[in-house]
């Protein structure tokens, strides 16, 4: 620029120097998880297994149920948004997007974001699913980070969660003791602060098809009398195979995180597990070095809620999170697809 080198005047810095680096904020969360309750004991009457056997090999005591006709997982998504709506003051006018993570949309499309957009009147919002398993949450916080980060949007919120109970088979002992149904969400916004998501790395694998999938109701194996009475709509899981997947590559990526971001287990206020069994978040926790009071843990309620557990941990422990508590969070689905994400929390208990 001419006249820089003239004495008396001031060199103007580029404005990437000028400025600090833009993080994406969690600043609100948000839950909803129907009334209905599930227990072992219910189960039970159901399918051959039994309380004892359940809480030993998964943790898992209850889980709810979304009952009623024309209840989708839109539903949930609406009532956490909504929630969390209300308690950060929010007007739905102002969110810029919704993404979704979930794999029982409630039709193939629309997608569950845009109905979710429509009933909390966020009219100024693109919407869209992300259909990633249990990655589903982590995938879209990353996602929705990078959309703050990039200096266009201002409001974004990122929603997990499932309707399990329209894709079980409750005569599967291996399945249906496992899931159940819930959603959360967050809402993301910019910060110059040293707080927010930090960093992330996401992973996908899709040989692992064979081990956890449903069958049909895709364009591979459209819907038909046959596939229906082959019960091909369900989750079929071949539990011992995703398990030693689970454990190694959920476990991993969380201390790959930990690592690059120089974070000692005492640096950790909270592991943020995905809920899929208590012995794959007791191997994580090991395995990031963490001790079990800072381990977030709601599966003895909830079950596996696929994407809804992780922004459901966030819901159940808001409370105990303080600005500047580092987290790890880390996930692991169908697909395969798995991923931690480090979070630095933005505020203080309300």
């Amino acid at each position: 620029m001419p006249g820089l080198t003239q004495p008396g005047l001031c060199f103007s810095y580029p404005y990437s120097i000028m400025t600090k680096k833009i993080r994406a904020a969690i600043t609100g969360v948000g839950g909803y998880v129907p009334d209905y309750i599930l227990t072992n004991k219910e189960l039970e009457t159901m399918v051959e297994t039994n309380d004892e056997w359940i809480v030993s090999r998964t943790g898992i005591k209850e889980r709810r149920i979304l009952k009623g006709e024309n209840q989708g997982v839109s539903v949930m998504g609406i009532e956490a948004v909504k929630e969390m709506l209300r308690k950060t003051g929010t007007d739905p006018k102002e969110i810029d997007a919704i993404i979704f993570g979930t794999i029982t949309p409630d039709m193939q499309f629309p997608a569950a974001a845009n109905l979710v957009a429509a009933g909390v009147g966020a009219t100024n919002a693109f919407s869209y699913d992300i259909g990633a398993a249990c990655s589903g949450f982590i995938y879209g916080l990353a996602t929705g980070a990078s959309f703050i980060e990039s200096g266009r949007y201002k409001k974004v919120v990122v929603i997990g969660g499932d309707k399990m109970s329209a894709i079980l088979d409750y005569t599967d002992r291996t399945t249906c003791i496992i899931f159940g149904d819930g959603a959360g969400c967050v809402l993301l916004e910019p910060t110059e602060e040293e707080v927010g998501v930090i960093d992330s790395i996401l992973r996908s694998d899709g040989t692992g098809e064979c081990y956890l999938h449903m069958k049909a109701g895709g364009s591979r194996m459209p819907a038909s009398h046959e596939t229906v009475d082959k019960r091909l709509h369900y989750v079929y899981q071949e539990g011992s195979a995703v398990f030693k997947f689970a454990v190694t590559n959920m476990a991993d990526v969380a201390a790959q995180v930990c690592e690059r971001n120089h974070l000692a287990p005492n640096d950790i206020q909270w592991l943020v597990p995905h809920q899929a069994n208590k012995r794959i978040i007791d191997a994580t926790a090991n395995r990031v070095g963490v001790r079990e009071d800072q381990v977030m843990m709601n599966i003895e309620r909830y079950g596996n809620t696929t994407a809804g557990t992780i922004p459901l941990l966030l819901w159940d422990y808001e409370r105990q999170l303080k600005k500047g508590d580092n987290l790890i969070i880390a996930a692991f689905g169908g697909g395969f697809t798995w991923g931690a994400i480090y979070v630095k929390w933005a505020y203080d208990p309300q």
